[in-house]
């Protein structure tokens, strides 16, 4: 099995490195393929080559087709040896399903295909799912046009945000923004900026701390849960995190994750993200089904869900046999999103609502306290060329976007 050649994309994702770190150790072979004109730090990876394709947010169709050429090459040349393909982010969710569903020769899907793509993408639908499981789920409702979001008895503050993780509109793959509003006004400019592109989920806004919920769901349960809480956002408007600890998963959790792919029928890794507000209420946030940014903190603690995902996917019976013990307390952090931490606390809030916002003085000194049990994401002493690139890309990335 180990023999396997997987291909793993987006190589832009956070997690790339770590996944095909994890894949690579356990003997995998592993391709990448990556945006065209896109930087990754994994370009620079001497355990795997990216190959370019077209951007799905440029042209759809020839990504599928691409994507599908290469996956048809690999099952050509593997001389009986099986090929798995294996999705990093949710563009690469949506292009994955399509080109088995449009591929002649077969190969294994470690992600979600089907019906499984809406739990996976379609927050909607993750709403209503996650409540019939016991999660506590925000008063939410879908807007499609500016009525649906101005002329509703509104409390504020707000959070607006696509009911897709990605959408397809004119031939390509888009992504929505989100926006937090505190007052009338800023609703009313959100509208404007939203111009009905895309249906959007319209929640009261949580302040609070964020944690997630990782696993391996399979047939007849799910292994390997484990938990993780944010320290710090990259950017306190809202962001992935740049750094956070491990953490045990309450067993409240534990049952309502477990329900939660038990309903949609889920199977291969997953994360829960969650929202605990002041008062200790935990609100479910999203779902996600395929690799999340904070792996490396997973890998640290020695839980390799890239490996058992392919393994899972090659057989459908395959179930984790070994204990893994959850660390708690233990820190990752990621050093390009630290880095500019104090750069989007500097700028300040966007918004009315965000009243909480942290000091200067305090986030720098929080981003230079280095002590403790702690760790760095995409980190491998004979890789280290993908552990700076990442940095310098993080930084490249936003500073030329806040430009």
């Amino acid at each position: 099995m180990s023999h396997a050649t997987v291909l793993v994309g987006f190589a832009e994702a956070l997690s790339a490195p770590e996944v095909v770190w994890s894949l690579a150790d356990a003997g995998f072979r592993v391709c990448a393929f990556g945006r065209k004109g896109r930087r990754s730090a994994l370009r620079h990876s001497r355990y795997v080559t990216v190959t370019d394709v077209t951007a799905p947010e440029t042209d759809a169709a020839a990504a599928i087709r691409e994507v599908g050429a290469w996956v048809r090459s690999l099952s050509d040349s593997s001389n009986g040896d099986p090929a798995v393909l294996f999705p990093l982010d949710d563009a690469a969710v949506w292009l994955c399903d399509r080109v088995v569903e449009t591929a002649k020769s077969g190969v294994a899907l470690a992600g979600p295909s089907g019906r499984q793509v809406a739990i996976a993408l379609d927050k909607a639908v993750q709403m209503e799912t996650a409540r019939c499981a016991g999660f506590n789920v925000l008063p939410t409702r879908v807007a499609r046009t500016k009525d649906d979001v101005l002329d509703a008895d509104n409390c504020f503050p707000l959070v607006l945000k696509p009911s897709q993780a990605v959408g397809w509109s004119e031939g390509r793959l888009r992504k929505g923004r989100h926006w937090i509003c505190g007052n009338k006004e800023e609703l009313e400019q959100a509208v404007r900026g939203w111009a009905e592109a895309f249906p959007l989920l319209v929640q009261p806004y949580v302040a609070g701390t964020g944690e997630g919920v990782f696993g391996l769901s399979r047939v007849g349960g799910v292994d390997a849960l484990s938990g993780h809480r944010r320290i710090r956002m990259m950017n306190p408007h809202g962001s992935g995190s740049s750094a956070c600890a491990s953490q045990l998963v309450p067993a409240q959790w534990s049952a309502a994750a477990e329900k939660f792919v038990q309903i949609s029928n889920w199977q291969g890794l997953f994360m829960i993200e969650m929202l605990r507000d002041s008062q200790g209420t935990s609100w479910f946030m999203e779902f996600n089904g395929r690799p999340w940014g904070s792996l490396a903190l997973a890998r640290r603690q020695g839980l390799e869900y890239p490996v058992w995902n392919v393994r899972l996917a090659l057989d459908s019976h395959w179930r984790l046999t070994d204990s893994h013990h959850v660390q708690a307390d233990l820190v990752c952090r990621h050093l390009g999103r630290e880095l500019m931490h104090p750069l989007f606390v500097l700028k300040g809030p966007k918004s009315a609502a965000l009243t909480q916002w942290p000091s200067l003085s305090k986030s720098l000194v929080d981003v230079l306290d280095f002590g403790g049990d702690q760790a760095l994401y995409n980190w491998r002493r004979d890789d280290k060329r993908v552990f700076f690139a990442d940095c310098l890309n993080t930084l490249l990335d936003n500073l030329i976007k806040a430009r």
